[in-house]
């Protein structure tokens, strides 16, 4: 029986047209049911929609949303003693990005209209603007995490 090592993280290569990690990891975000040319698809409709609205370079209007959506401080369920405590702790710099994509995907998919393409391109334009759901979402963290402050030494 072969051990692989467990510890290390499996990344998706760099996206070929972008030439950027970042949008290979929305891709794989996005993905359905093993559907990948879909995906691409998606985010490739959405960068032409991006490209149109703003007239700015894509690549730079998605990093710069991901950028705004990334959290600094989440807060995790630890039991102590019985009783359950929100405690906060800092997000590394992958999981943030990580975050930041999942809650994109996440509120474009509930956006109203009919092509994803659209939906998240909308999206990844309030992002960038510092507006929108997914903004709203990582404030509300931050807010978790600030509420919860009392119970920072619980940090493991």
């Amino acid at each position: 029986m072969s051990r692989r090592n467990i510890s290390k993280k499996r990344f998706p290569e760099v996206d070929p047209k972008y030439n950027s990690y970042l949008v290979s990891l929305l891709i794989q975000r996005i993905l359905k049911s093993g559907k990948k040319t879909i995906a691409k698809n998606i985010v490739n409709g959405a960068f032409e929609i991006i490209k149109t609205k703003t007239n700015e370079d894509p690549l730079v209007i998605f990093e710069k949303a991901i950028k705004n959506a990334s959290p600094i401080v989440e807060v995790k369920a630890r039991r102590i003693g019985g009783s359950t405590y929100q405690v906060p702790i800092e997000v590394s710099s992958f999981r943030a990005t990580n975050l930041a994509l999942r809650w994109v995907i996440k509120n474009s998919r509930s956006r109203v209209g009919r092509r994803m393409s659209i939906k998240l391109a909308n999206e990844i334009i309030d992002t960038a603007n510092d507006i929108g759901n997914t903004i709203k979402k990582k404030e509300e963290t931050h807010r978790m995490a600030e509420a919860n402050k009392a119970f920072a030494h619980f940090r493991y």
